[in-house]
């Protein structure tokens, strides 16, 4: 599966954004999709992940309540609106898709496809 992340953008603290990730070629529907993120100097890590079904979603402790995961299977799309952004959220962010369960998707070696990341920078 091929995706394309999109969305990302400069934002003043305490604002939002919604990330978008669209999928083609092998059936988006049956994968779990995440997010991870990787800031200057750091390590990727996961920030969030979504069953094939979007009925079960998981987060990462620090985006727990700002972020919601979403998809849409009939449009192929994956989604992640973030709410009240800090300035440690800027990252690129970058969607992925995993044949792992949902359920414990959280490790970058879990997700086969990834798309190409998106920079998400809050300012202060």
């Amino acid at each position: 599966v091929q995706l394309q992340a999109s969305g990302g953008g400069l934002v003043q603290a305490g604002g939002s954004l919604r990330l978008s990730c669209s999928a083609s070629g092998r059936t988006f529907s049956i994968y779990t999709m995440g997010w991870f993120r990787q800031a200057p100097g750091k390590e990727r890590e996961f920030v969030a992940a979504i069953s094939w079904s979007g009925g079960s979603t998981y987060y990462l402790d620090s985006v727990k309540g700002r972020y919601t995961i979403s998809r849409d299977n009939a449009k192929n799309t994956l989604y992640l609106q973030m709410n009240s952004l800090k300035p440690e959220d800027t990252a690129v962010y970058y969607c992925a898709a995993s044949s792992t369960s949902a359920s414990i998707a959280r490790m970058i070696t879990q997700y086969a496809y990834w798309g190409q990341g998106t920079q998400v920078t809050v300012s202060r």
